[in-house]
């Protein structure tokens, strides 16, 4: 098995580089009234951001990227769109898998990330023959939270940084290793959900195989309710499941205040344009693309990988 080891010596900062750039000379200008030593520190900061991330550069160059179209039968450009009805038979199957396997264990977030990650590269190690070792480093906060409030994690994939912004229960898991998947060079969200995803659910343990599944679940009643918050939350109380569970998936979609309601509308246009200059189907990728990838895998006869991965 080749051994690829990524520095990612920014995510190993106190702080996180890209705040440190942006904001010093506007924090020095207050406190100090001059703006030369913040402009110092930025120009430090962006030293030791460039540097980390040419690193990283360097030893990805020998990393064998997974070919979803071939290990899958599907990609970006080739999903099947999956009939609504079938997607209502999945939130019950998923729901009754969910209750029936529920787990209230926490494992703390530093141990959890150190799980997530091994199990992560063992995945697609089995998959590339290449072990490609990164950062577990979380932080639990970054200046991304302001911009993008909607976001429940953030992954800076020049350079690896890694934020989770809120305590997310049982999907915590899944979102760390969606972030991870980030961190190992794969851009593409659609590959963040499924990798962490399958990787997730092979692992065998409770807590990230409920994490996966929940994941899955919540983005079924989001195509289900087209984006409508009354419709998700109303959906979420029609499941036959435990108090416990009804609650995780009402905490995942509060109510919005009015400065993350008036940020969030004009930020997730400009995102999910962002996402379509760049190869993918926009912000229906973490939900409708995720779930017709399964579909579509699922069903496939071309597919290398087996189809029992894409199973509940």
């Amino acid at each position: 098995m080749d051994e690829i080891h990524i520095p990612n010596d920014a995510t190993y900062a106190p702080f996180s580089l890209t705040d440190v750039i942006a904001t010093a000379p506007l924090a020095s200008r207050l406190l100090l009234g001059a703006t030369l030593p913040g402009r110092v520190l930025s120009a430090a900061a962006l030293g030791m951001y460039a540097g980390s991330a040419l690193k990283d550069w360097v030893s990805r160059r020998d990393v064998r990227w997974i070919d979803f179209q071939r290990e899958f039968g599907c990609d970006v450009r080739t999903l099947e769109s999956m009939p609504r009805q079938a997607r209502k038979d999945e939130v019950f199957r998923i729901a009754t898998r969910l209750d029936e396997g529920f787990t209230d264990e926490r494992i703390p977030r530093d141990e959890l990330a150190v799980t997530v990650n091994e199990q992560l590269t063992e995945y697609i190690a089995g998959i590339t023959g290449q072990r490609v070792h990164t950062s577990s480093e979380v932080r639990d906060f970054t200046l991304a939270r302001l911009v993008f409030p909607f976001a429940m994690g953030v992954c800076d994939v020049v350079s690896g940084d890694v934020a989770l912004f809120r305590d997310t229960g049982i999907f915590e898991p899944h979102i760390i290793c969606h972030e991870f998947v980030h961190r190992k060079g794969y851009w593409k969200e659609l590959h963040a959900q499924a990798l962490s995803y399958f990787a997730l659910m092979s692992s065998g343990d409770p807590v990230l195989v409920q994490a996966a599944r929940a994941e899955r679940l919540h983005r079924q009643l989001k195509v289900l309710a087209a984006d409508d918050h009354e419709v998700y939350h109303a959906l979420v109380e029609s499941l036959d499941v435990r108090r416990e569970l009804k609650e995780e998936f009402h905490a995942l979609r509060p109510e919005p205040g009015a400065y993350e309601s008036s940020v969030s509308v004009v930020m997730k246009r400009l995102y999910d344009e962002r996402l379509r200059l760049t190869g993918q189907n926009g912000l229906s990728d973490y939900d409708e693309g995720f779930t017709n990838l399964l579909w579509t895998f699922s069903r496939s006869r071309r597919a290398r990988q087996e189809a029992r991965q894409a199973s509940i």
